[in-house]
């Protein structure tokens, strides 16, 4: 059933309008959130109504929610105008621009981005790539088509966390989740993350392997990207702590759709069939 626009506006606004907000139309795009772009006291804002299944996802809101004020306060995020004590929504201003650039000087915006989100306080939630596969595995439906070739995958990918772990970076606060539609660069040249819903303290490298397989990167932007955002010549070592991270960003990705395929977002022969290739690809070009 669809929300009556009148119904989307939250109860409690007067906490961040002087005036009631009305809603100009949906924002298209998200796959679990819902957004929807808002005129309040003469401001164009963006409310977005956290996923009802944010549990199963193994979101924690009250991160996302400490992590963005931090953002907030050093401009690397659109500017946070409310998110609300019970984590169900938030508020932040519209910001225009267009979608980040693979190309040299967007790589290398990108980079220094990250370095800056890296060197935020930290903050107390881990990402335990462990506890969340098994939280995801909770949720997925055993009887599905793909959940034989999904559990085989999960033996084969502990030897990429075991790897991974054993670099012992130094933790740090990740988006985790750098995907173009997550990403804005604006007419002043600057550059802008969006939706930091799956932040956490973690491992540098896991955003690094975000940016690589969520943009298709290939060797020579990799490479550029690598050096920009460790300001050296990039070694034997950062290759291969590199290659665990991605594998272990593949698997949780396809673990990701298989929740949204159980809980019914999803339940489509084409979502199926799309995780069934996602298990084929890493195991062809990752798994030993």
């Amino acid at each position: 059933m669809t929300t009556p626009m009148t119904d989307i506006i939250p109860a409690d606004w007067s906490l961040w309008s002087m005036s009631k907000p009305e809603v100009i139309r949906p924002l298209l795009g998200g796959l679990t959130n819902k957004s929807y772009l808002i005129s309040a006291g003469g401001s164009t804002l963006v409310l977005r109504q956290n996923s009802a299944i944010s549990a199963a996802l193994n979101l924690n809101r009250q991160t996302e929610a400490q992590v963005l004020t931090l953002a907030d306060s050093e401009g690397l995020c659109a500017p946070l105008i409310h998110y609300d004590s019970d984590y169900q929504y938030m508020v932040s201003r519209y910001v225009t621009g267009r979608h980040w650039r693979a190309d040299d000087h967007g790589l290398s915006t990108l980079a220094k981005l990250l370095a800056r989100v890296h060197q935020l306080p930290a903050v107390d939630s881990y990402l335990d790539i462990e506890h969340k596969a098994r939280s995801y595995w909770r949720a997925i439906d055993e009887d599905a088509v793909f959940s034989s070739d999904l559990s085989a995958l999960t033996e084969r990918v502990a030897e990429h966390i075991a790897g991974a772990k054993s670099f012992a970076g130094i933790p740090c606060v990740c988006h985790n989740d750098l995907l173009l539609e997550n990403l804005i660069a604006t007419d002043e040249g600057r550059l802008y993350a969006i939706d930091w819903e799956y932040a956490a303290m973690g491992d540098s490298f896991y955003d690094l392997a975000v940016i690589v397989e969520g943009h298709a990167l290939n060797e020579q932007q990799q490479q550029l990207l690598l050096a920009e955002y460790l300001v050296r010549p990039v070694n034997t070592a950062d290759w291969r702590r590199l290659t665990h991270w991605r594998v272990i960003y593949g698997y949780l990705t396809v673990l990701w759709y298989a929740v949204q395929w159980s809980s019914g977002i999803m339940k489509t022969a084409d979502t199926s069939r799309d995780i069934a290739e996602q298990i084929r690809v890493l195991n062809t070009r990752f798994t030993s």
